[in-house]
């Protein structure tokens, strides 16, 4: 069974190793909290808000041991007026026997406040 894992997390400035850091943070809490196997993640889908541009946070994601083969994509998210800037979204999508409903889905730094009924 597919689940889909997700989290968000923003970055302080558009900074090349602040993109990269954040996202391999996320995508390493996202494993951590839900016991996921790196052969069992099936594809990774990673979203920016159009004011980072200045890296690929699915580098951070391809360069961890392990991940290389990890299908990983980025994309913009819609530029939508009031959105949380600087923004780096995960979507996850996963082999798993676990519940949907008891997916931990991950949260971080300002992002928090995207999905307040999902932080544990």
């Amino acid at each position: 069974m597919i689940r889909g894992v997700r989290g968000a997390t923003t970055i302080e400035a558009n900074l090349p190793e602040l993109i990269y850091s954040e996202t391999e943070r996320l995508v390493q809490e996202i494993v951590k909290a839900n016991n996921i196997k790196i052969e069992d993640i099936a594809s990774v889908v990673i979203s920016t808000t159009s004011d980072i541009n200045t890296a690929f946070p699915a580098k951070a994601v391809r360069t961890l041991e392990g991940w290389q083969y990890v299908p990983t994509m980025c994309m913009h998210e819609m530029n939508v007026p009031g959105a949380l800037p600087l923004c780096i979204r995960v979507l996850m999508h996963v082999n798993t026997e676990i519940p949907q409903k008891d997916i931990q889905h991950i949260y971080l730094n300002g992002a928090v406040v995207l999905r307040p009924d999902l932080i544990v």
